[in-house]
């Protein structure tokens, strides 16, 4: 295969230590924002102590290791067996900051590990999933998700909730510093330098923190020790089940398992792997399963779902190296970063702004995805009507929360999400709306 020839070194191949860690560090440096971002927008949201958001960073980063691992070696039935990396999914914030606000930690991992099961459930149906969870359901569903979430990123460029309690919500110093990284962001993103270009985010937020620091933002004296280990506790904040919270985050995970399965095509076409036939139906479905099931052991660990990340697709591409061996270094750092806690308290010290530039260019991203999904499609008027409604209903919630007030208690909480909201109507109205030219 074509594929085959441009790689360095193939799925298979056992690259020098030399070359192993060097592309091991490259996939760490396009991942390592994406993943400990998730938790702080939720601590964030939630208005939880710093030592709890330094530990809720700590385990995304060791389930995020365990999670690649897992994908990498294929155990049994569960992985890919490519270099498939894993790591907190931005998908699934709105629905957790929902639950969190109603239901606190406990009901975050208790929604997360039982909504897990339709992804799982899914692996093992996937041709008649593919059949109702079109590319036109999945393009609205990743659009909505980047909508839903600019919101969240605007508040963080503001100060968030701290600013908004202390009346300096929007101050030119907080809307300065998140100006600032997202334009340094912009540029290093387009450089022609590769490596500039992956280094953007990460560029982007130190050159930020640094800037905050000097701004009197970021104060190293409130937390107490950077020393000794984080010991991974299982259900260290306890567990509860709320339906509301389970059936929004299930309708994530639906989509979820469609993304995965398109990042499981593209990983296996770069890396020379057939995109067909039953060799390639079996590393599909072990993908989804372990998707689903990674994320049930992340809830396990106190971390929030893992998703198969598609940027390491592109740097798989870049480097030339699509051994899965490099995997298990990927996993190794990411488990050692997740041990000390030194690296969780200094990003949960990030000034909200900080954040909040990078993230909104983020969420902007996730948007326009979804949109190119859907532009991708036919567009007629089948796909118009059913657009319109999802992004109506999925939108309004958003913008009018209040609308819901009327309901009951139960009903107002599972749609209270725009992604819940907008994905329903979406797999009902390409199910059942008939058109006859």
């Amino acid at each position: 295969m074509e594929e085959k020839k441009e790689l360095i070194y193939g799925l298979e191949d056992r690259p020098p230590l030399k070359d192993a860690l060097f592309a091991a560090i490259q996939h760490l440096l396009a991942i390592f924002v994406a993943i400990i971002t998730p938790p702080l927008i939720i601590a964030g949201a939630m208005k939880l102590d710093l030592e709890t958001t330094g530990f809720l960073v700590s385990m995304a980063l060791f389930a995020s290791g365990v999670s690649t691992f897992i994908q990498c070696k294929r155990i049994g039935p569960l992985g890919t067996g490519l270099l498939c990396i894993q790591g907190t999914s931005f998908s699934f914030i709105g629905p957790i900051i929902a639950a969190g606000l109603s239901g606190g930690l406990a009901s975050v991992f208790g929604a997360c590990m039982a909504a897990s099961v339709v992804e799982m459930a899914i692996s093992r149906v996937l041709k008649y999933t593919r059949k109702i969870i079109t590319p036109l359901v999945s393009g609205i569903v990743v659009t909505l998700i980047g909508m839903s979430l600019i919101k969240v990123g605007i508040s963080a460029c503001g100060g968030g909730a701290a600013a908004q309690a202390n009346g300096t919500f929007g101050s030119l110093r907080h809307i300065g510093l998140a100006a600032l990284v997202l334009v340094l962001i912009v540029i290093f993103n387009r450089s022609s330098n590769r490596y500039l270009r992956m280094s953007s985010i990460v560029i982007g937020l130190l050159i930020g923190y640094v800037v905050a620091w000097f701004l009197g933002m970021v104060d190293f004296t409130s937390v107490q020790s950077y020393g000794g280990f984080n010991i991974p506790v299982p259900f260290r904040y306890g567990l509860s089940f709320d339906w509301s919270a389970i059936i929004a985050l299930g309708i994530v995970y639906l989509i979820t398992a469609i993304e995965a399965y398109g990042d499981i095509t593209a990983n296996s076409l770069i890396s020379g792997e057939p995109v067909e036939g039953e060799k390639f139906v079996k590393r599909a479905s072990g993908g989804i399963l372990a998707d689903g099931f990674n994320s049930l052991l992340a809830g396990v660990f106190n971390s929030f779902p893992n998703s198969i990340f598609a940027q390491n697709n592109g740097m798989i591409q870049l480097t030339g190296v699509a051994s899965r061996y490099v995997g298990y270094y990927i996993a190794g750092f990411l488990i050692l970063l997740g041990l000390f806690p030194a690296v969780g308290l200094v990003f949960s010290l990030m000034p909200e702004p900080v954040l909040g530039g990078a993230t909104l260019l983020m969420f902007g991203t996730v948007a326009a995805a979804g949109i190119r999904i859907i532009a991708a499609q036919k567009i007629d008027r089948k796909a118009t009507l059913v657009m319109a409604l999802s992004f109506s209903f999925g939108l309004s919630v958003e913008m009018v929360p209040e609308i819901l007030m009327q309901l009951p208690e139960s009903i107002r909480s599972i749609f209270a999400s725009g992604i819940t909201t907008g994905g329903l109507t979406a797999i009902l109205a390409n199910a059942l709306i008939r058109i006859k030219d």
